[in-house]
């Protein structure tokens, strides 16, 4: 993979849900304590399937030049050799016994 661009996959959490987002740059970035990604990448508009739930984080994620993500939601960041597609799922647990991390979300 020397001789091509690095591709990352980064999933974390953010607001009760589980994103898995796709990066050309992931870095540990200049705010302490939170992990720098650039550069996502999302699937083509020319391709004749079109998957609604990435079309939504395509245009969440639209005018992003870079996103701060904080150390503690991030859940794993791996190379990657190609593109999957980019999701959202809910983190809550079916069975209730696994439940992520408590993340101040700024409401009382």
């Amino acid at each position: 993979m020397a001789d091509k661009q690095r591709l990352y996959r980064v999933t974390f959490f953010n607001q009760g849900h589980i994103y898995e987002v796709y990066a050309k740059s992931v870095s540990q970035g200049g705010l302490y304590g939170f992990v720098e990604i650039e550069q996502l990448v999302f699937g083509e508009r020319s391709e004749l399937v079109v998957d609604p739930a990435e079309e939504k984080l395509a245009s969440e994620f639209a005018d992003v030049i870079r996103s701060y993500i904080p150390m503690h939601a991030v859940v794993r960041i791996d190379e990657v050799r190609k593109r999957g597609a980019a999701k959202v799922t809910d983190a809550g647990g079916s069975d209730g016994k696994v439940m992520p991390f408590p993340v101040y979300t700024g409401r009382n």
